[in-house]
């Protein structure tokens, strides 16, 4: 599936992945290939990244706004820092 992931000034992400664990306001969840259509807001905490074959990448967001649909995930952080 492909990641967006974009803060008001710019693009901090944009490539295939195998799956995303996101701070929901509920709780933490994760997104993996062919999920359900979603749009959720996110708290403050750690977004992670699972590419194919390479470590996690792990970033540190500040709120914000996930959507997924069609194998697209969009996240809309109002903050980010990359760990």
């Amino acid at each position: 599936m492909i990641l967006e992931i974009l803060t008001p000034d710019k693009k901090v992400f944009e490539g295939e992945v195998n799956s995303i664990t996101l701070p929901g306001t509920m709780g933490s969840f994760e997104i993996l290939n062919h999920h359900a259509p979603i749009i959720s807001t996110l708290e403050d905490g750690k977004l992670v990244v699972r590419g194919a074959g390479k470590a996690e990448d792990v970033y540190l967001i500040h709120g914000g706004v996930v959507e997924a649909s069609n194998n697209k995930v969009i996240v809309l952080a109002e903050g980010i820092t990359h760990r």
